[in-house]
């Protein structure tokens, strides 16, 4: 009887996503591809206006962010369940009490392809109308609406680090996106 070894190095990353998958969902897919080549192909299939938006905040020089550098105090769904739980044992451990999958819920409620049209309102130079603490106070209540990892992206961004986190570079995206017109912004 002879047995076969898998070698997952060998096999092939998916490269299938949902229709209209989160923004987390296609960077962390760019991220597991091997080549420069298939990462280009996955951005060049899953391009969406929030998803361009992010790439140009993160990696064009010109744009710098109007919310400041660092953490952000704001809470997410993470947060609000107990200790090493996951959301799920933290629901099953207040039946009793719905304010759980309220809140998990509530924090379901956008995404950032639906909010990409506001990213301006957090460039210096996009929306001078608004005072600091108001930018300040729009991009905190827009995290706490979105899916942790999509929260994250954001955050990633406005201080111009997501490299850091997916495996992605400014001449890759200039490849996927050869459209896009970098500098000149502020």
């Amino acid at each position: 009887m002879t047995t076969k070894t898998i070698n997952k190095k060998n096999e092939a990353q998916p490269t299938q996503l949902q229709p209209n998958p989160f923004q987390h969902e296609i960077l962390e897919l760019v991220s597991k591809q091997r080549t420069k080549d298939k990462k280009i192909e996955i951005l060049r299939e899953y391009r969406n206006d929030a998803l361009v938006s992010i790439l140009i905040w993160n990696f064009d020089d010109s744009i710098r962010s109007a919310i400041p550098e660092g953490p952000v105090p704001y809470s997410n769904i993470q947060e609000q369940t107990s200790g090493n739980d996951t959301l799920s044992s933290s629901i099953d451990k207040q039946l009793n009490s719905p304010q759980i999958v309220d809140t998990y819920s509530n924090a379901q409620r956008t995404s950032l392809r639906k909010e990409a049209g506001i990213f301006y309102n957090f460039i210096v130079g996009g929306n001078d109308q608004i005072s600091k603490l108001r930018k300040e106070t729009m991009f905190i209540n827009l995290l706490e609406g979105l899916h942790p990892l999509e929260a994250e992206i954001l955050i990633l961004t406005k201080d111009k680090q997501l490299s850091s986190k997916y495996k992605i570079t400014l001449p890759i995206v200039s490849e996927a996106y050869p459209d896009i017109q970098w500098g000149g912004r502020s």
